[in-house]
């Protein structure tokens, strides 16, 4: 692996690897694209009809699977490495992995935040009235009970008791924690047995994988003709929400594995290099917001699309930026150690905020951005502070204290 630029995210644990910061700050970028493309989901929802600007904006989140297996391959793989003996030496220092040590990592890195997301839904959900989207009363027993199992991450299922809002969510306090449900079995998979394979059998895994998805997305087999599932529990939805963590968290991890130091950039050598961060989040914002494929036949032509983002043009992406940390100025990269630490708690945030904006834009009637920029700008304004007050006030405090106590 090549020496990684020394800023380090957050709060990270002391034996913690140095962090790419490029692809910090580029995931961060995702979670921003993500909260764009949920303002017009808003108007689409309004309205009743798909959604018509930043149209592939949800792709977001299969860039941060891409990255999750990059860097969880990046930071572990060699740590379960160790002989017996250099094992027991290397536990002084914090650096051998054991399955308990790896669990207790992920637990205190993602669900703190979980938790919190919990919170902020169960406020806004009493701000619209705690009522679901057809203005049926939800009985307060089941918004707690709700509340409790999102508290301990037990998704709903399509159509029960505590489905508080109606309409199938796994989290329907917090609906975009359907991919933090598939993050955990990713990191579950890998470290029960992913990370056993080779580089030969792990390439095998994505292959099998790639090809499920290519056949599951470009047939249409959820009907949604695009690559939105996941976010419920029925069989299809589960199924396809596997293949979508799966493909790509697995080829990030191949990456991880192979990126070598000949792929590093040794200086700043080239306007492209210096500038990658930059150009990078104009690749990610126009490919974004190509505008919707008709569907014409038995086969998805935007399914097509998304998956080509998906396998083509996000790994060159993680690929370019991984090399080029070296090459950047100091304002990029603390930029991008803000925009890396940012990622997470926005992500978690936000939809609570969306689903109050949501409910603001039906009561209205109001379908489009022109119609409602001010409210717009208070929302991302919103959901950027709420979410930076989170990192700073909660998430980073709490993560540090729970680090000195278990992981000592």
């Amino acid at each position: 692996m090549p020496k990684i630029n020394n800023f380090n995210a957050s709060v990270a644990f002391a034996d913690t690897k140095p962090h790419y910061i490029l692809l910090d700050g580029l995931r961060g970028v995702a979670a921003l694209m993500v909260l764009w493309y949920h303002v017009f989901e808003g108007f689409a929802f309004a309205k009743g009809s798909v959604i018509e600007t930043f149209n592939h904006g949800h792709l977001g989140v299969d860039f941060f699977f891409l990255l999750s297996g990059f860097v969880i391959s990046y930071a572990y793989d060699d740590r379960w490495r160790k002989s017996p003996s250099h094992q027991v030496q290397s536990q002084s220092q914090g650096q051998s992995m054991s399955l308990k040590s790896f669990f207790k990592r992920r637990l205190i890195r993602l669900h703190p935040m979980l938790v919190m997301g919990a919170f902020i839904g169960l406020i806004c959900f009493f701000i619209q009235g705690g009522v679901k989207w057809d203005g049926t009363s939800t009985p307060f027993h089941w918004v707690m009970i709700a509340f409790v199992l999102t508290l301990f991450f037990i998704p709903a299922y399509p159509g029960a008791s505590y489905d508080i809002r109606g309409n199938a969510e796994m989290f329907p306090l917090n609906g975009p924690s359907w991919s933090l449900f598939f993050e955990y079995i990713g990191n579950i998979l890998y470290a029960l047995f992913i990370r056993k394979l080779s580089n030969k059998m792990l390439g095998l895994l994505v292959g099998v994988t790639g090809i499920l998805w290519i056949w599951f997305v470009s047939f249409d087999i959820s009907g949604y003709d695009m690559i939105g599932i996941g976010w419920t529990l029925d069989a299809v939805n589960f199924f396809g929400g596997l293949l979508r963590m799966m493909f790509p968290f697995t080829l990030g991890m191949l990456m991880a594995r192979n990126f070598s130091q000949k792929s590093k950039v040794k200086s700043q050598k080239t306007l492209f290099t210096k500038n990658i961060f930059w150009i990078s989040i104009i690749i990610l914002f126009a490919f974004f917001s190509v505008p919707y494929f008709p569907k014409t036949s038995n086969i998805s032509v935007n399914g097509i699309y998304e998956l080509a983002c998906i396998m083509i043009v996000f790994p060159l992406i993680v690929w370019i930026a991984a090399s080029s940390d070296s090459a950047q100025s100091k304002f990029t990269l603390k930029l991008s150690k803000f925009l890396g630490d940012l990622s997470y708690p926005l992500y978690i945030v936000h939809y609570p905020v969306m689903y109050v904006f949501y409910s603001w834009l039906i009561k209205n009637q109001y379908f489009t951005l022109v119609e409602t920029w001010q409210m717009v700008i208070l929302v991302l304004t919103v959901c950027i502070v709420l979410a930076y007050a989170c990192l700073k006030l909660y998430d980073e405090p709490i993560r540090k204290r729970l680090s000195k106590k278990f992981l000592s």
